[in-house]
């Protein structure tokens, strides 16, 4: 599977050779035909971890009640890591769950409704004001950590801490100076 994401992150789905897989992985055509039925099916498999994999680290980023508005940044800070710690220790599947692939439309849709709905929980908790339009946050959210993995974390240029501690400072308190 590693060398399969490999392969499909480095050439794409339709440059990538079931040849190439196996001479890589060390196994012969017809074993690689033992577990999976075609290139689609290898594809899909990894499409369909990564999703369920983001599904897992979103949900868990819903902030419980009673946070002390002390801990509250830090706390959303480390969710928003977790987040992008994902992305950077499965960056070949990643890259194609939440760029390359038919299903990444469908799966940032998800992500933001997910984000959405643990937004609007947040909100019942009274952690955030409820006038503004959670579902342009939720893909706010979608786009900044789409956008800074590819161009800061996969880049080398930050870690999945320093990019959550950057998002979470913008998106809770903006780019206004304190008066």
């Amino acid at each position: 599977m590693k060398i399969a994401a490999k392969q499909f992150a480095l050439y794409g789905f339709h440059d990538t050779k079931i040849s190439a897989i196996v001479e890589e992985a060390n196994v012969t055509q017809p074993t690689f035909y033992l577990y999976f039925k075609s290139k689609d099916a290898i594809f899909q498999e990894l499409v369909d971890l990564f999703k369920a994999k983001l599904h897992e680290r979103v949900e868990q980023s819903r902030l419980a009640s009673g946070i002390e508005t002390a801990g509250l940044l830090q706390r959303i800070a480390n969710n928003i890591a977790l987040i992008f710690q994902l992305f950077q220790e499965n960056e070949q599947v990643a890259r194609i769950g939440f760029f390359l692939s038919e299903d990444a439309v469908e799966i940032k849709e998800r992500m933001a409704k997910q984000i959405e709905a643990n937004l609007a929980a947040e909100v019942e908790n009274g952690y955030f004001h409820a006038d503004i339009d959670l579902s342009i946050v939720a893909s706010a959210i979608v786009g900044v950590i789409g956008h800074l993995t590819l161009t800061k974390l996969w880049a080398g240029l930050k870690t999945p801490d320093e990019l959550a501690q950057e998002v979470t400072r913008l998106f809770l308190y903006g780019l206004i100076r304190e008066h």
